[in-house]
């Protein structure tokens, strides 16, 4: 296994317990049934990955080449769906706490995801492009989260609250740079990886959004 494997492995694996994670608890908060937390964790884990290999022209997608990171996402939201099962009172009276370790893992989930499908455009050629490469790396990041939204009856997060998808592109366009200039791929993927989060942790702490027009009803 080269380093670009063994990293995109790592990332791959951070990222789909991340995005398992926050998938499942939207999931039952939206009051879903096993199967539709399981469901919307999966397709919160992987509609980016999937949607991003479509536009390279990868089928079927590597996810249905991947079923250890199927099951994964599944064990991943059951045991979400256990935990919160059994804790049903602190969930209802820690809704704000409730929401912060929603963002944490969706802010550790973007991060990886953001940087993975930024060094998967390098491996499908597009290192000279980056355009394709940025934009990959963002539609991994947030096509999950997307997909997540639409299927639990909520405008998308990423279109009307705080720093998403700018971090995504700057995470993204950062790895861009730096994978073009340096060789050790652990320090590359780190930095930028450091960089998403904490913008959108700072973006949840501090409320920040893009500017936005009320119109009155």
């Amino acid at each position: 296994m080269t380093v670009s494997e063994l990293v995109l492995l790592i990332l791959e694996i951070i990222g789909t317990i991340s995005f398992s994670v926050s998938g499942a608890m939207v999931g039952i908060k939206a009051r879903l049934d096993i199967f539709g937390v399981v469901f919307v964790s999966a397709i919160t884990a992987f509609g980016g990955g999937i949607l991003r290999d479509i536009l390279i022209g990868r089928t079927p997608p590597a996810i249905f080449e991947n079923g250890y990171m199927v099951l994964l996402s599944f064990l991943s939201a059951i045991v979400v769906f256990i935990i919160i099962r059994f804790k049903k009172d602190e969930f209802s009276v820690f809704e704000e706490r409730i929401e912060f370790i929603n963002n944490f893992f969706d802010a550790i989930g973007l991060a990886a995801f953001s940087v993975m499908g930024t060094e998967v455009a390098f491996a499908a050629g597009f290192s000279g492009n980056v355009f394709i490469s940025v934009t990959l790396g963002m539609l991994t990041g947030i096509g999950g989260g997307i997909f997540r939204d639409v299927l639990t009856d909520s405008t998308p997060f990423v279109f009307k609250k705080h720093i998403y998808a700018v971090a995504s592109i700057i995470g993204s366009t950062l790895y861009y740079i730096l994978r073009n200039n340096f060789e050790n791929l652990v320090v590359v993927s780190v930095v930028p990886i450091v960089v998403i989060f904490s913008i959108r942790m700072l973006a949840t702490k501090y409320r920040w959004s893009l500017p936005k027009i009320k119109v009155e009803k």
